[in-house]
């Protein structure tokens, strides 16, 4: 079958298996490998609370050379004090361990329940155990992918290749993601891998645009997580000329990677939690770009909008009311609202619509919201997904 997962690229290893983290006895641990070393870049949540592993994965992240990545999914090890510090560090020396590698080579990872200590011989058991089936195929990577999944339902991968210099590039990636999602410059957790042969600074140039572009721009409940992490390791196996300076070929790169993002940012929001549709709010018209991120947020988050998204009502009241809300620079006769090519507010008045054209459009598995805010020249978006009663159950029962 086609290997549309994180082994995909060149030189790339990977395993996931059950450790026993998860009461469920579901996979709950994943190992990515890059026997001849990779550079890597990431970003991170911008919490002021973040987990053990981010704030070990910040430092190990700056070393020259990365070797491997490991990821536990059921405990977030988050709150957890100075022995889930130490409890990040020993993964990254057990897995390092596995490979002949040096701790600091390894990046680590974890999602799940907060406040609460990682079963450390249940997770160096499941190392040495992934460690073991590690594997370039696409079904050790498949595995990967479940082993770090929480409340999702499906795996979320993405792959594309582009010609670089006569050589053919290959991007992969994976993402972990239903709900406290509402980024801020990180994302979930997400796994990229690529064969292209870049510097670490332009690789971490691109990650950073990408994310910014993509992954930034979905809210599924506005709230941030304290684990949130997108990685991407290149080994430069793909036999391209060396991306060393921001030239077409870094250009190129740079653009297919941030389409793959939007393309898991894109499937995160259909699998959120409860989820059944989702929408994509366009503003523009705005002072700021800054005013125009703020006003689709406000939209992309409020919930008598997503509400209504979930029902079909095309009640642009409640998105008027969202951005009025806001905190921007608007003028209110000049603001006006599309729902994909239906105009339903216009120069700060109402307009005559088909209603059951609209209703069609806001009941479609996705549409988009157009606002003009009459301010300025700025535009930018926001993704977002309707609010159900879905939502609730799966939030109300998370942690019994």
């Amino acid at each position: 079958m086609a290997n549309n997962t994180v082994t995909s690229p060149r030189g790339f290893l990977a395993a996931g298996v059950a450790c026993g983290i998860k009461k469920s006895g579901n996979s709950d641990l994943g190992l990515i490998v890059c026997p001849t070393g990779a550079k890597a870049a990431a970003v991170f949540t911008t919490n002021k609370v973040v987990s053990a592993a981010v704030e070990v994965c910040r430092r190990h992240v700056k070393n020259a050379e990365i070797q491997a990545v490991v990821v536990n999914s059921g405990c977030a090890n988050t709150c957890t004090g100075q022995k889930g510090i130490d409890n990040a560090i020993k993964m990254c020396a057990a897995a390092a361990e596995q490979i002949e590698a040096e701790p600091g080579n390894v990046l680590v990872a974890s999602t799940g329940i907060i406040g609460v200590q990682l079963p450390m011989k249940k997770v160096i058991a499941g190392i040495h155990k992934a460690a073991a089936k590690l594997s370039a195929s696409a079904s050790a990577g498949l595995d990967f992918v479940t082993a770090i999944m929480t409340t999702d339902t499906r795996p979320k991968q993405a792959v594309r290749k582009l010609d670089i210099s006569g050589a053919e590039v290959t991007i992969a990636g994976t993402v972990k993601g239903a709900g406290m999602i509402g980024p801020n410059m990180a994302t979930t957790l997400s796994f990229i891998t690529t064969d292209a042969a870049i510097s670490k600074p332009l690789l971490t140039a691109a990650l950073k645009r990408a994310v910014g572009d993509s992954l930034n721009k979905l809210t599924v409940d506005g709230h941030q997580s304290t684990n949130d992490t997108c990685m991407i390791l290149a080994s430069g196996l793909a036999g391209n000329r060396p991306i060393v300076s921001r030239c077409p070929r870094y250009k190129r790169f740079a653009k297919v990677l941030a389409e793959l993002c939007d393309d898991l940012a894109r499937q995160m929001a259909h699998d959120a939690e409860g989820a059944t549709r989702i929408f994509k709010v366009v503003v523009k018209g705005a002072a700021t770009k800054a005013d125009a991120a703020r006003a689709a947020r406000a939209v992309a988050d409020y919930p008598l909008v997503k509400c209504a998204v979930h029902g079909g009502d095309p009640n642009w009241g409640r998105i008027i009311c969202a951005v009025g809300s806001a905190g921007v620079k608007l003028n209110p006769g000049k603001l006006s609202c599309k729902l994909d090519d239906v105009t339903v507010f216009k120069n700060g008045a109402p307009r005559k619509f088909d209603a059951k054209k609209a209703s069609k459009v806001v009941s479609q598995k996705e549409h988009t919201i157009s606002v003009d805010l009459g301010a300025g020249g700025a535009s930018d978006f926001c993704y977002g997904c309707d609010l159900s009663a879905e939502y609730v159950k799966i939030n109300a029962e998370y942690h019994t």
